[in-house]
């Protein structure tokens, strides 16, 4: 395959998860742009891109955020409260069918900003535990450690919020999260 269509098909499959990674915590305007950045450096470093490019690809999206908040930071900060509000906006749309929503949306905007990037790299980006910890740049045990004590500040969220459901948000039963040893279940 040569290395025109391998990066189109990486394109193609990989680019709306990376849009959608980026504006998650940029919001959208910012999010585009770093989405095109991260495939501009896919394309000069299309030797570097592993077969399951996915994570690589929201590594290098992670990294160009961490450079342009360091350049301008309440640009960032502008960015990510758009984010906020068009997430509100559009669960609008779904809150309907599903009870509590608006609150347990409320209890995970009151985590650190990175217990969301964590919580959401997993449940609402859906990667595996592998590949969270490798766009985190951690070990998977690191992570098993990170996504416990994320899923505790989440439920004492939800419990100050008085909507902890019958079942626990993210709960371990969820096979994308590893167990205490670090395996997946």
């Amino acid at each position: 395959m040569s290395h025109d269509q391998r990066f189109r098909d990486v394109y193609e499959e990989c680019y709306p998860r990376v849009l959608a990674y980026a504006t998650s915590i940029v919001g959208r305007q910012m999010g585009e742009d770093i989405t095109s950045e991260t495939f501009t450096v896919a394309w000069r470093r299309h030797h570097d891109v592993p077969q399951a490019a996915l994570p690589w690809l929201l590594g290098v999206a992670r990294n160009l955020i961490r450079a342009a908040r360091r350049r301008d930071s309440q640009q960032y900060l502008l960015a990510a409260e758009e984010a906020r509000l068009i997430g509100q906006a559009e669960s609008a749309d779904v809150a309907a069918d599903v009870s509590d929503r608006q609150a347990a949306l409320q209890a995970l905007s009151s985590l650190s900003e990175s217990d969301r990037e964590l919580l959401t790299l997993l449940a609402w980006h859906g990667l595996t535990t592998k590949e969270a910890a490798q766009v985190l740049g951690c070990t998977i045990a690191a992570l098993a450690v990170r996504v416990h004590r994320a899923r505790r500040r989440l439920e004492k969220a939800l419990e100050r919020a008085s909507v902890l459901p019958e079942t626990p948000v993210l709960n371990s039963s969820d096979r994308r999260f590893p167990d205490r040893k670090g395996a997946l279940t």
